[in-house]
């Protein structure tokens, strides 16, 4: 059921970042049919919430701007739903209670727009079962239920700045990433992943070159610059409105503007959550049928991140 209670009467909220991929270059194709990647990313400070509490019997309702796009009845595909019993049925394997739950997403950001919001729903449910339930697990296991959720979960779960190669699943933590103040923009105009990754001219491309551990954070920019989304253009071929949303962000004087994923969410960086701020507004004034939104780098939170 779509509700409209927030988090309120919960014994513990899980923030789900929006991942953003500040590059993202596609360096093969395995024989199965995955492309292999090469990602830096980051995450937003802002994103949905997932909340839980005890209850006699499972049960999951919705509420945010984007919670009626998503199909929260029994039996439904839902991320967060999958994360649930899978991370359940391998705790009950090992003898280790997991009774029901009440869960409840707080859905902010857009669905399928390249900003890892599933993913980062199911991360944040895994993440907060475990604490709920005060149960421990392998770390090699849960990165395997992780990563069977879904290529992006991984990443998710870490919800730490990254590099991650091959489908998402070999990372690297990179704390000496510099964080940046941001805004999100996105037309709310759906684009088609398998369409835009079946129309890559080349899906062997340079690999990406991040810097040596420690690098500063002006050595960091320049890097960013070199950098790239071997995604953008067959997205903006598919969906137009993806030129439009980059030109009007390098219009509010951002460090970097760049789609992220698959698309259609453009990003921009700011020196400073101030000008981000003045950014978003800007935008939002002049396309109000837009999802704009300034946020802070998500820097964590003791119990968030990574278990």
């Amino acid at each position: 059921m779509v509700c409209d209670d927030g988090a309120s009467g919960f014994t513990l909220t899980e923030p789900a970042p929006a991942k953003i991929n500040l590059a993202l270059h596609v360096v093969g194709q395995r024989a199965d049919g995955y492309h292999l990647l090469d990602m830096l990313v980051t995450f937003a400070a802002f994103g949905d919430r997932v909340s839980i509490a005890p209850a006699g019997a499972d049960r999951l309702t919705l509420s945010g701007r984007f919670a009626a796009q998503l199909d929260d009845t029994p039996g439904a595909d839902n991320l967060v739903l999958r994360a649930r019993d899978r991370l359940r049925a391998a705790l009950t394997e090992r003898g280790i209670a997991a009774p029901p739950v009440h869960l409840h997403l707080e859905k902010n950001l857009p669905v399928a727009s390249g900003i890892g919001g599933g993913s980062a729903d199911a991360a944040a449910t895994l993440r907060g079962l475990l604490r709920h339930w005060n149960a421990g697990i392998d770390r090699d296991l849960l990165d395997a239920i992780a990563l069977g959720l879904g290529a992006d979960v991984p990443m998710c779960l870490a919800s730490r700045p990254l590099v991650a190669r091959g489908i998402g699943e070999d990372i690297e933590l990179r704390a000496d990433l510099p964080t940046f103040a941001m805004v999100l923009v996105n037309p709310l105009v759906g684009v088609p992943t398998p369409e835009i990754f079946r129309r890559l001219p080349d899906k062997h491309n340079p690999r990406l070159k991040v810097p040596k551990a420690g690098t500063a954070g002006p050595c960091w920019l320049a890097a960013l610059q070199a950098m790239r989304n071997d995604l953008e253009a067959p997205a903006t071929a598919l969906c137009p409105e993806i030129e439009t949303v980059r030109q009007a962000l390098a219009a509010t004087a951002p460090v970097l503007v760049r789609m992220s994923g698959s698309g259609a969410t453009c990003f921009g960086l700011y020196h400073s959550l101030e000008a981000a701020n003045e950014a978003a507004q800007a935008l939002g004034a002049a396309h109000p049928g837009w999802f704009v939104i300034a946020s802070a780098a998500f820097e964590g939170e003791d119990g968030h991140g990574a278990p």
